[in-house]
């Protein structure tokens, strides 16, 4: 032993070999290890349009990684490019290896944006989508979560952006979107009680507003126009409930309408029968509802978009067609 401590070049190479596992252990601690022995799951949320090195950052913030190179090193070299936005579950036990294998892999609550003016089949093809959800679960959605209640069959279905878990059920989801409508359209409901107008009205017609008017800016004026239609007894002759009559998966659930279409024997037909449809023809958001609610006062009967999506309107059929032949033809 002795001969062995006195050869220099054996001496210095143990105390490097040694040297080099006490700093190996020491990473490994420090860096790879978790940063908890024994820590409960937790939900972490990605939310949309965030930088994975923002995502990265806040993870060491938030005490679940000890390093963001090594974390970024780990990621990449498990197949990880961007973390995506949604909901991951994640704990401070983990180590950098298992965290990282976590955001490689799809995340457990994905983000849903729901825009306005859907019909539920449309929104149904979203959810489907980003969900997984297989076409029977996609049809009984459409056709038994939706139609529970006769006033909640369309309109209710809130349009909104939803952290929604993979595992849900469609069935769940669906109240999930009523449940955000009712909170939204609470304060709607009292304004149309006050004005002793029942809410299902102002949801048929917001939703039509939704999809008649050209903008937003553009909707108390089609607002004051659906009512005085209205009030006066006269059709609203909108394409819109035809549109939602004749649509479908085949040619498009807005479909271009002919001239043969205003014929057809349905209750959307507005420009047969009197009033509102049964149901709302879409899923209106807040400014169609608000517009439904506060009409702009205006003495016009009709109106057409020009090219430009210009609104003009009309007080009398005579003018409206003066209007036609100026903008339109």
């Amino acid at each position: 032993m002795s001969r062995f401590f006195k050869n220099p070049v054996v001496l210095y190479s143990a105390i490097a070999i040694i040297l080099i596992i006490i700093a190996a252990i020491f990473l490994y601690i420090n860096f790879f290890t978790a940063p908890q022995k024994n820590a409960e799951p937790e939900r972490f949320i990605v939310d949309l349009n965030t930088d994975t090195s923002e995502v990265i950052n806040q993870l060491k913030t938030d005490g679940f990684i000890k390093n963001e190179w090594l974390f970024k090193l780990i990621f990449w070299l498990k197949g990880g490019n961007q973390i995506e936005p949604g909901g991951y579950k994640i704990s401070k036990a983990l180590n950098v290896w298992q965290m990282a294998r976590v955001f490689s892999e799809p995340e457990y609550m994905k983000w849903v944006i729901i825009p306005e003016g859907l019909r539920k089949e449309e929104t149904a093809d979203i959810l489907a989508k980003i969900l997984n959800w297989t076409d029977d679960e996609k049809q009984k959605w459409i056709t038994v979560d939706t139609a529970l209640n006769y006033d909640y069959t369309e309109g209710v279905y809130f349009p909104n952006t939803y952290l929604i878990s993979v595992d849900e059920k469609p069935a769940d989801t669906a109240q999930r979107l009523r449940a955000k409508f009712e909170e939204k359209f609470a304060p709607f409901s009292q304004e149309a009680a006050k004005q002793n107008i029942k809410w299902t009205t102002i949801l048929k017609l917001a939703s039509i507003i939704q999809k008649e008017a050209a903008g937003e800016k553009d909707m108390p004026l089609i607002s004051g126009i659906l009512w005085n239609r209205l009030e006066k007894n006269m059709r609203l002759e909108v394409d819109v409930t035809l549109q939602y009559m004749k649509g479908n998966a085949e040619i498009g659930w807005w479909p271009v309408l002919k001239t043969k279409d205003k014929q057809t024997d349905s209750p959307y037909n507005t420009y047969k029968y009197y009033g509102l449809p049964p149901h709302p023809i879409a899923n209106p958001g807040l400014i169609a509802i608000a517009s439904a609610l506060n009409p702009q006062k205006t003495s016009c009967l009709y109106y057409i978009h020009d090219a430009l999506r210009r609104t003009h309107c009309s007080a009398t059929y005579e003018q409206h067609r003066a209007n036609i032949e100026k903008y339109l033809q």
